[in-house]
């Protein structure tokens, strides 16, 4: 551990991770494989692993590489379009590729065929406005080579080409426009993660605890984290006592970062936000569509919200899904609390709260109109990407919850943040993470973000630095600014994940 971190008095660990999602999965492996010698304590509320957002149903399941999502390409006043979130996000996701490929090759893991999907990754717009803007967003993005690939097209025979269901019934005089990414994916994030925790659960100094939930984070005089851990099945309390505590639960972080009274979690708030699936229930229908096909979000929905019509792979069997639609409940988990919005807000983040809710007018609105909507109301939003829809074809799937992340700003009181944040002590003792997408597909990066933070002299020496080049041969590099590496990188991992072939069929 680092040299900052040495102290004194019994620990019964060197880290408790809280919560057992993709995050703390993710943390939990790159520390062990780092430090092999680490004890490592694991606690989950749930009965099982990933049973939150990382779920399988409870999010997209896309491999978020910024080729298909709109909202991370925003167009600027003057009219052109910004892609340095979406460029970003690409290279993130090239580096959990890697991270994911040297599982593999350890046998960390299961098959890959078991968590990732080469599923092709389109955007989808209508009429000459959007049209215009997908036009200036892809020759925008393809003077990056991390986006060479990108077909882009306004015949359309050739979407229909590319994705039948939704030119199905179509005018044929509208005005359409798309890109496609073959090298796109579908990911059960629910099953990496458990394929992880399961590994580690095999290793030495590794303890994981289900049904477990904790109650209290206080930082003790020598350095140490004490944690209050109740057993929900026994009703035992006990206490745990370690050298570095990470947060990683979801959409229930910012109460425990909230009872860490760390100075740094100060001013932090949470909005709720939840989410539903129209799920395809007729087998031909499912067979047709081939693709992840993102849409523009509408006026005032988070980016969350942005509207895809989805091919999943779920526990080998091929799924079509479509949303998510948006709604709002004051709970910060989907098996959480109706008081757990109430309960988030103190003195310190009273102001950034009120102030990001007077600022996000139309979300509310947005969201308002979400809960209200009827089962027609949801068909005729499918119908826009479906035309041929059937309500008889659908049926309705309670999607997770996500806390999208307010904080403090000097010139607005507060902002609503859509994306996520990682929050730790300035001795490195804590960090916690907040907020939602794109973070599972990006958690290799996050957390290699977190070790610089709160482990940043180990991080330093030769071992570390040789570990993590192992695991990640990029690191430290841009495939952004270097044509021959980013082509050389995925070539290699597109081969260990066995992602070159596999388009669903």
């Amino acid at each position: 551990m680092t040299k900052k971190k040495k102290t004194v008095g019994k620990t019964d660990a060197d880290v408790i991770l809280i919560g057992a999602g993709i995050m703390s999965a993710t943390l939990g492996v790159l520390l062990k494989q780092l430090e092999p010698n680490l004890s490592i304590e694991i606690y989950e509320r749930l009965d099982i692993a990933a049973a939150e957002s990382s779920d399988a149903w409870n999010n997209a399941g896309t491999g978020h590489s910024a080729f298909c999502e709109l909202n991370y390409t925003p167009e600027k006043k003057d009219g052109t379009v910004e892609i340095k979130k979406a460029v970003q996000i690409a290279e993130h996701f090239e580096v959990s590729k890697q991270f994911w490929s040297y599982l593999v090759n350890k046998g960390l893991v299961s098959e890959p065929c078991n968590f990732i999907r080469n599923i092709p990754h389109m955007s989808f717009v209508w009429g000459k406005k959007n049209a215009e803007y997908l036009k200036k967003r892809y020759d925008a993005l393809t003077q990056c080579d991390l986006f060479s690939d990108m077909q882009y097209t306004e015949d359309a025979e050739q979407v229909k080409n590319w994705a039948p269901l939704i030119m199905d019934g179509r005018k044929k005089n509208e005005k359409v426009a798309a890109t496609k990414m073959d090298l796109g994916t579908d990911v059960n994030f629910g099953t990496l993660t458990r394929d992880m925790f399961n590994n580690l659960k095999e290793q030495s100094n590794v303890s994981m605890y289900f049904n477990h939930e904790i109650r209290d984070l206080k930082k003790n005089k020598d350095g140490n984290w004490i944690v209050k851990v109740k057993d929900l099945e026994s009703g035992d309390k006990r206490k745990r006592v370690a050298k570095f505590v990470f947060i990683g639960a979801g959409g229930g972080s910012l109460p425990l970062l909230e009872k860490s009274d760390i100075p740094e979690g100060k001013g932090f708030g949470g909005f709720p936000v939840s989410g539903q699936w129209l799920k395809c229930t007729n087998e031909e229908i499912i067979k047709k569509h081939h693709a992840k096909v993102y849409g523009k979000a509408a006026v005032g929905a988070p980016p969350m919200s942005v509207p895809h019509l989805d091919t999943r792979m779920i526990n080998g069997k091929q799924a079509l899904l479509f949303g998510p639609y948006a709604g709002f409940s004051t709970k910060f988990l989907k098996n959480g609390s109706f008081l757990d919005l109430p309960k988030s807000i103190k003195f310190n983040n009273i102001r950034p709260m009120i102030s990001a809710g007077l600022h996000n007018l139309d979300l509310t609105k947005y969201l308002i109109e979400q809960v209200r909507q009827s089962p027609e109301d949801r068909l005729e939003a499918l119908k826009e990407y479906l035309p041929t829809a059937k309500l008889e074809d659908w049926e309705l799937e309670y999607a997770g919850q996500r806390v999208q992340v307010i904080k403090k700003d000097e010139k607005q009181g507060g902002v609503l943040e859509f994306g996520t944040e990682v929050v730790s002590a300035a001795d490195g003792s804590i960090a916690a993470l907040l907020g939602a997408s794109p973070g599972a597909s990006t958690a290799v990066s996050i957390m290699l973000d977190l070790l610089n933070r709160c482990f940043a002299e180990d991080l330093a020496t030769e071992e570390w630095q040789a570990k993590i080049r192992e695991m990640i041969p990029t690191y430290g590099k841009s495939l952004a600014q270097d044509p021959e590496l980013c082509k050389a990188t995925r070539d290699k991992t597109s081969k260990v994940l066995k992602i070159e072939n596999t388009v669903v069929a």
